[in-house]
Order: structure tokens, then sequence, then C-alpha cells
């Protein structure tokens, strides 16, 4: 499924989906964040979408099992409070020593990642990996571009801060 096939077909559940999801959610902002979630999970599936006798059906399944996803998450973190998550990576160079760093720092930004809330993680991949513009991000998930941008920098600062933590930790544990 193209884009232009994609708005026509799939954008115009947004409303419902939201009245779906803030129902089961019980509030607007999990809603919109579920149904953006939804809107990039049928993006990444829209080669597939025309095998489906009603689309509108699997959106709302999707969403229906992203609001419990997200509930059963939640909880989960309160009781626990752990993220866990492994990434492997590598750069090509030349040198040892900075391959070692580079795969080092590269675990390290994509296990960053996958901590990040699901939206800003889908965002920040599309965005930083895939090659997506802002405009066309939006366009997938159904939302305003602003909220696009504010999701994409909220996930980088939230990165940078982190690897300013642990660079500071590092550099505290290597100099004792």
């Amino acid at each position: 499924m193209e884009l232009e096939s994609f708005k026509t077909k799939v954008i115009p559940l947004r409303g419902k989906l939201l009245d779906y999801a803030a129902r089961l959610a019980g509030e607007q902002v999990e809603a919109e964040d579920v149904v953006q979630d939804v809107f990039l999970k049928l993006w990444s599936v829209r080669d597939s979408l025309d095998k489906y006798q009603s689309i509108e059906a699997l959106a709302f399944t999707v969403t229906k099992n992203k609001i419990y996803d997200e509930l059963k998450r939640n909880r989960h973190e309160r009781l626990e409070n752990i993220e866990s998550s492994r990434y492997e990576s590598s750069f090509a160079t030349t040198d040892p020593e900075t391959t070692a760093i580079q795969n080092d720092l590269a675990h390290h930004v994509r296990r960053l990642i996958e901590a990040l809330p699901a939206v800003q993680q889908t965002i920040i991949r599309m965005k930083d990996i895939e090659g997506y513009e802002l405009s066309e991000i939006a366009d997938i998930t159904g939302t305003q571009g602003e909220a696009v941008r504010v999701n994409l920098s909220r996930a980088r600062k939230r990165i940078r801060e982190q690897l300013i933590q642990l660079n500071n930790i590092q550099r505290t544990t290597y100099n004792k």
C-alpha cells in the first residue's frame, strides 16, 4: 500500500480510534499516543494491509491490544521498575580501539532508544535511521507535525542526557 492509499484508507479512522482508545485508556493523552502507535504499526505492515477484509477491524484490534499492552507495561514498570534491552552494532574502521569505542557507544545508544516510550522510539527510528521527513512521519501517524517534532526532540534529549550521565559515571569510575 502506497502513502496515498494509506492516507485515504487508514488516516480517516483516526477519530474513531481516538474515541475508542480514550474509552479504553481513560485519558485523552494516552489515547493520542496509542493511536499514533497504531498508525505506525499499520504503516510498518502496509504491504500486507490489502490482505485483510477490514482495515478498520484490524485497526480497532491493534488499538485494543496496544492499550492492554500499555496497561500491562505500566503496571510492570511500577512494580519492578526494570528496563531490559540489548542490541548489537558495528562500525567499519581500521583502528581496533576506535572500533571498540564506537561499538560500545552504538550499543548504549541503541539500548537507550529501546528504553524510550514506543512512540518516541518509533519516531526517532523513522527520522534518524530510515530518513523520513517530519511531515512524512506526521502523515503516516495521522498526527500533527508539531507532535512528531516534540516527541523526536524529547527522545533525543533523553538519550543525550543519559549518555552524558553514563559518560560522567565512567569518567568517575576510571579516575578512581
